[in-house]
């Protein structure tokens, strides 16, 4: 989105023919949607700019829900922006901290910020990105008073005048600038740079969002780190200082799924289990548990232990589950050779088959076509290593 884009969207007839408009899910629905536009005598840079947030709003609805329906979007701010559920954590830690005014810098579309300010804190929100910081504006509009509870600017982080301020929010740019097509950087080329933050961070209570990859060893000790894992798919690493930080904890995962939340903490990494052998339960754990290496604890919880040394895949007899893994009850373990692994599954009739894999250079969409399936029963194949050799176990989900 550039400037002339922007100033076209932000006009109230722009604003309420957004509105208007009806879902646009297929290029024939975009299609339809501005030739009756066009027809009706609106620009093609108002069309543009309509349709392409119509789209967009559609999009959002996974990570804000109801929200996205009144918000603007930039389509790598949107992929950058973090999920309602997991800012509602977020705030909700700040609020039972005592926070009354939180800085955050590189706000970029606002999520954040609109998680701080519907549970009433207030709220600086600042990004270095004029178009970025004005979608901000407008998606904050709402709580935006005149007693300033929620200021909206256009800077950077490190030139923030910080006063009167309680704790920060920071989410480096950890991609290049862009409002479309990004690539992500190297920790060295952060904005603003790690060691600012950690800087900071030891000045005020901070949140320090970023990716769940980040090398562990460049964690400073006096943080606590807490993965987080959203429906499957581990989408951050939050830094905790100060206030913020919970006394006794230096690793935690968060688990939010449908269902709810749940979270494990420790002090420090959790020893390991011994190695098993394989059991009548498989459990894969987590990916934010895994990155937290507190695999050990959960694994102590369900009696179980680890089918090879470094495969994250636990096993036991003991009929458990957690939040913290996804449990498979294992049916019997089947040549991993895809000709022989296919006339297994066509004798046990296996027509929909869910394969995953740990510790094993295998593709799953390949061996799936390779496996030709027919059949009206349905599995899972988890594959992977055990005493150095390839093995194919069929399951069940529990």
């Amino acid at each position: 989105m550039d400037h002339a884009e922007l100033d076209e969207l932000l006009t109230p007839e722009a604003l309420e023919l957004l509105d208007s408009l009806d879902t646009v899910e297929t290029v024939a629905d975009v299609a339809r949607a501005v030739s009756r536009l066009r027809g009706a005598g609106h620009s093609p840079e108002r069309v543009s700019a309509v349709v392409g947030q119509v789209r967009l709003r559609q999009r959002a609805e996974a990570k804000f829900g109801d929200f996205a329906r009144h918000m603007l979007f930039t389509r790598a701010g949107l992929e950058q922006a973090t999920r309602m559920s997991v800012s509602a954590h977020h705030a909700g830690r700040f609020q039972k901290a005592g926070i009354g005014r939180v800085a955050d810098l590189g706000c970029g579309i606002g999520g954040d910020s609109l998680a701080f300010a519907s549970l009433g804190i207030g709220v600086l929100a600042v990004d270095a990105d004029d178009v970025t910081a004005a979608l901000a504006a407008y998606n904050l509009s709402p709580f935006r008073d005149d007693a300033g509870s929620v200021d909206v600017r256009h800077g950077r982080a490190e030139e923030t005048d910080l006063a009167g301020v309680d704790a920060v929010w920071l989410d480096p740019a950890r991609r290049t600038r862009g409002h479309s097509e990004t690539r992500r950087v190297s920790p060295d080329d952060y904005s603003p740079a790690l060691d600012w933050a950690f800087a900071l961070a030891q000045r005020l209570p901070t949140g320090i969002k970023l990716s769940p990859a980040h090398d562990r060893d460049a964690i400073p000790d006096e943080f606590e780190a807490q993965w987080i894992s959203v429906d499957g798919s581990t989408v951050e690493l939050v830094l905790w200082s100060g206030s913020l930080a919970r006394e006794g904890v230096r690793r935690a995962a968060l688990v939010i799924r449908s269902g709810g939340a749940h979270e494990i903490t420790a002090p420090g990494d959790a020893e390991d289990e011994a190695v098993r052998r394989l059991g009548s339960f498989v459990h894969e754990p987590e990916g934010s548990v895994i990155r937290a290496r507190l695999v050990g604890d959960v694994a102590r919880a369900l009696e179980a232990g680890p089918v090879a040394e470094g495969i994250a895949y636990l096993t036991g007899d003991a009929e458990l589950t957690s939040p913290f893994v996804r449990t498979f009850r294992v049916r019997e373990t089947l040549p991993a050779d895809p000709g022989r692994l296919a006339k297994a599954l066509r004798e046990r009739d296996i027509g929909t088959l869910e394969i995953k894999k740990r510790g094993v250079d295998i593709d799953p969409a390949a061996l799936r076509k390779k496996l030709k399936l027919r059949g009206s029963g349905s599995a899972t194949l988890l594959v992977t290593r055990i005493d150095g050799k390839r093995v194919a176990i069929l399951a069940d989900r529990v």
